[in-house]
């Protein structure tokens, strides 16, 4: 698989000589999904732990109805926080550093939940968690979208929320012979490995042309692609320089703003993750025999079919899967990769901080208030809501999301911009 035709890759990066090998793009690509993966991993553990801390005996601590919303939903306010404070690392300590930062509150978080002996002990580490998947679900996509190819960068952006759901998967299947606090010392091994494997990964070339690091970003294309090059140094100019407010004039930034908020505030209000924090719990309560058995079934139906989405997202493209899908084929990957394509690399960390933030403020108000709208209108209501929000998302797809397959990230901010 080779790159495009130079004459159509912009002054950014302009890939000669043989054609890409590949095998480093996909380690360094797996390293930093890894995150993704203790991403999925959090939000995968309040479904086995829930249930797993009810039971629980003196000292170690137990959850009631209203604590056990908390313990679900406070790890989305941390997140809300984290694509924040993603948003700024990454632009300032750049995209690989911000990976490897990111696995101490990951760490830190889980051990704190290890030897919790109070529910605010809990709360704290969940917090933590909760920074650690903001910082992390940003700066991966990111990460990725920069390293890769056209050909195959929705390939791999969607093999970003292929781990996500397999995270979930492994907190479930682990669920099902750990206790929480044991489930808890395993969610620090995929952070750990994460943070050595970055460091034997490159920081990305478009991250180092902004810094004028010409000879390291020729280093890391090397290194990613596996071929020589020949360099034209992007002009960083006052546009180049960070976010201004007056910049939200230009079509080139605010329809970009438009499209990446909204795909995030679509993504939550489907519901998903009010699923995904309590599945067991909702088992349970549908009187199902083996509600561990339930919840792991449908981790396994989300890993199958993000699959298939990572397999055709290159072929369909981006638009047609969220028209057509259900969540895992569509709507779970085709936001965080979209997020990663739209935005020009000057006010990248800033505007991706936004989209983050938006989507795990409302993950927040989806799960804390999710059992609340389920006693006030009931299962069949609480549904129904959300189908409707499903019917606005594919509107809003329709009629005001481009095709991004194919095309370098400099050609999307063209097509913006309307050049």
């Amino acid at each position: 698989m080779t790159p495009e035709d130079p004459e159509e890759i912009p002054l950014l990066l302009r890939p000669g000589g043989s054609a890409p090998r590949g095998r480093h793009l996909f380690l360094a690509a797996f390293a930093a999904s890894l995150g993704s993966l203790s991403f999925g991993f959090a939000l995968g553990y309040s479904s086995p732990a829930i249930p797993s801390l009810r039971r629980s005996a003196a000292p170690a601590p137990r959850l009631d109805d209203s604590t056990a919303s908390w313990f679900g939903a406070v790890l989305t306010l941390g997140a809300a926080a984290g694509g924040v404070l993603g948003g700024w690392l990454v632009d300032r300590a750049g995209r690989k550093l911000s990976l490897m930062l990111c696995t101490a509150p990951f760490v830190a978080g889980f051990s704190l939940i290890t030897a919790a002996k109070d529910v605010w002990m809990l709360l704290g580490g969940r917090l933590l968690t909760g920074l650690a998947c903001g910082v992390s679900s940003l700066v991966a996509p990111v990460y990725i979208s920069e390293i890769a190819y056209p050909a195959i960068r929705g390939l791999l952006g969607a093999f970003v929320q292929l781990m996500v759901v397999t995270g979930i998967l492994f907190a479930y299947l682990a669920g099902w012979v750990l206790e929480w606090h044991w489930l808890a010392v395993l969610g620090c091994g995929p952070p750990t490995l994460m943070l050595l494997l970055m460091w034997c990964m490159p920081e990305t070339p478009r991250f180092l042309l902004s810094q004028h690091k010409l000879l390291e970003a020729r280093s890391a294309m090397c290194f990613l692609w596996g071929s020589e090059a020949d360099w034209e140094e992007p002009p960083i100019g006052a546009e180049y320089q960070g976010f201004q407010l007056t910049l939200l004039r230009h079509p080139g930034i605010y329809k970009p703003f438009i499209i990446g908020i909204s795909l995030m505030a679509f993504q939550q209000l489907s519901g998903i993750n009010a699923i995904m924090f309590y599945t067991e719990t909702i088992f349970e309560e549908a009187k199902f025999k083996n509600s561990n058995l339930a919840s792991v079934i449908v981790g396994a139906i989300q890993v199958l079919f993000t699959g298939i989405a990572a397999l055709i997202m290159d072929r369909a493209g981006r638009r047609l899967l969220l028209i057509l899908s259900g969540f895992a084929l569509g709507w779970g990957p085709i936001p965080w990769l979209l997020m990663s394509e739209i935005f020009p690399l000057h006010i990248k960390g800033m505007a991706t901080g936004v989209c983050v933030l938006t989507n795990w403020l409302m993950a927040f108000l989806v799960t804390k208030e999710f059992s609340t709208l389920m006693e006030a209108l009931r299962p069949c209501g609480t549904f129904w809501l959300a189908s409707g929000f499903c019917i606005c998302s594919v509107l809003f797809t329709w009629f005001c999301v481009p095709e991004t397959k194919g095309k370098t990230l400099e050609q999307i901010t063209a097509h913006f911009e309307g050049r």
